[in-house]
């Protein structure tokens, strides 16, 4: 199987898989492939790069694993700091960062929960927070 990149005479992009090279240029030629958007019949394939592996398959788990927990141990580093150097304010975390952003004399760092409506009642109000992945430190 070959994915390639496709483009019709009106600009449209899009993908498709076929069983190999010869495939795309036969239905190509008999005016069997169209455009996914305005159906047209002139499409083209675009340049693409090929995924080259050269790992088997225990090498790559093995791989993924070890980015795996180096990038649980970044978050776990990330999350102690922010223990450390910050206070906790649970759930009135939204009430809390609105205290602190509008006393501009108030230089504290907090940190808690927030739902997805909170937050976006923040961010119209201007209010930039930060959203971290929060891991178990056991898990």
């Amino acid at each position: 199987m070959i994915k390639y990149n496709l483009s019709c005479q009106n600009g449209h992009e899009f993908e498709s898989w076929f069983s190999n090279s010869e495939e795309f240029d036969k239905l190509n030629k008999k005016k069997l492939l169209d455009c996914i958007y305005c159906s047209s019949k002139k499409i083209n394939k675009s340049i693409m790069a090929p995924m080259v592996s050269t790992k088997n398959k225990d090498e790559q788990i093995e791989s993924i694993s070890k980015d795996f927990k180096n990038e649980r141990n970044n978050l776990l580093k990330l999350r102690r700091y922010i223990e450390k150097n910050f206070d906790y304010v649970g759930k009135d975390f939204s009430k809390k960062v609105r205290e602190v952003y509008y006393d501009k004399r108030n230089k504290k760092t907090i940190y808690g929960t927030t739902t997805p409506e909170e937050r976006k009642e923040l961010s119209d109000e201007g209010i930039d927070i930060l959203s971290i992945p929060w891991i178990s430190k056991d898990n």
